[in-house]
């Protein structure tokens, strides 16, 4: 990808490695290395650094923190923070509630807002999946009913990451049963979470960890000025708001930042000898890099538009990097338990939990499957 890049870019990257490196502690670095589960102050800590920095939201409007930034800038500067285990700011955040904020929300709501979410002074959670209505969003049942001024709110919303944690929900809410459509008659609504009503209930995953939820809501009141953007039209805020959640999606930043952590591994004197010198481990190490700037150079070509020729459209290339990032951040996952194994102790233990948790990558996001349908029926046209 190395040629795709202007000096401009390179000393771009490099100066962004080198503000991070000196920046963020070793601590929460570490953490994120070896896959350990972050706590709550982890994720503050690090995003008010960040903010501090004018590095926690630079793809928001200027007036809001934004920076300037190219396609190729935001790229280089999402892979160094993956590649150098920054603890990202919380996609809920940053990704989501911000951006539709900044361009849906009244003027009331983005001086109330804005600034908070980016220093994670507030912590967002996102309330759309049901227990039927996952990858078939459209088809949420849970109620916003008019009431007065306000709403009141009941059903329930699934698999709710670090609901535990936040102190405000973003969420799709059906207002309109009668709508023709299944898309119309929602409404995106937001509102804190100790509001009477509401109740949240863990779930934990086969990683061992607390991190998604169950959240109920037994006639929540709301009030009026929770409504962003227009009254049954939130599938378009919906919209926007998973077009920005898809961005860097392939992840290599951290796959990068495995296959380093892999070589150290690799020079260790282990109870079997090194690494290094297993044939098995050395093929799939390779196999893994070759495949590893493979994508890395469909990502640079898509991002200065020169994926449209192989592909048909940038949105096909990112059902590619979509599919093949996933699969990549698996394998590395994969690998690492592997050569970990003959070891033991907690490195093992954090390498499994990492493990159980990178499965679900092939699956949010848009799950693969669903990525293959999408290149089946447009790109190749079956």
């Amino acid at each position: 990808m190395h040629h795709l890049l202007t000096d401009e870019d390179r000393r771009f990257r490099d100066e962004i490695a080198e503000t991070l490196r000196a920046e963020i502690p070793q601590t929460l670095r570490d953490k994120m290395r070896r896959d350990i589960e972050l706590e709550r102050e982890d994720f503050v800590e690090s995003q008010r650094i960040l903010n501090r920095l004018g590095l926690a939201v630079p793809h928001w409007p200027a007036e809001w923190g934004g920076r300037d930034w190219t396609p190729i800038q935001r790229h280089l500067y999402l892979e160094q923070m993956q590649v150098n285990a920054v603890p990202p700011p919380l996609p809920f955040n940053v990704d989501m509630v911000g951006p539709v904020l900044a361009r849906f929300g009244t003027d009331a709501q983005k001086e109330k807002f804005l600034k908070p979410t980016a220093n994670l002074d507030i912590w967002w959670c996102q309330g759309f999946s049901e227990p039927n209505a996952g990858s078939d969003l459209a088809s949420l049942v849970t109620r916003a009913e008019r009431r007065g001024d306000g709403w009141v709110l009941n059903g329930q919303k699934t698999w709710t990451s670090y609901a535990h944690h936040a102190d405000w929900m973003f969420g799709l809410f059906r207002t309109d049963p009668q709508a023709p459509k299944k898309q119309m008659g929602i409404s995106f609504l937001v509102f804190p979470m100790d509001t009477p009503g509401i109740e949240v209930r863990e779930i934990e995953t086969s990683d061992g960890r607390h991190e998604v939820n169950e959240v109920f809501f037994s006639d929540v009141e709301v009030g009026a000025d929770a409504l962003v953007g227009e009254e049954n039209r939130g599938w378009d805020v919906a919209k926007f708001l998973l077009g920005n959640e898809r961005h860097n999606i392939a992840g290599l930043g951290w796959v990068k930042m495995r296959l380093n952590l892999l070589r150290e591994l690799a020079e260790r004197d282990g109870p079997t000898g090194r690494l290094w010198d297993d044939p098995e481990f050395r093929r799939r190490f390779a196999q893994l890099e070759v495949d590893t700037r493979a994508v890395d150079m469909l990502q640079m070509l898509a991002l200065t538009g020169q994926a449209a020729g192989a592909f048909g459209a940038p949105d096909h290339a990112a059902s590619v990097l979509k599919i093949r990032g996933s699969e990549l951040q698996q394998a590395t996952t994969e690998l690492l338990l592997d050569a970990l194994g003959p070891v033991g102790g907690p490195e093992l233990a954090d390498a499994a939990a990492g493990y159980m948790s990178f499965r679900k990558l092939s699956i949010y996001g848009g799950s693969n499957e669903i990525q293959r349908e999408i290149l089946a029926k447009a790109a190749l046209g079956l």
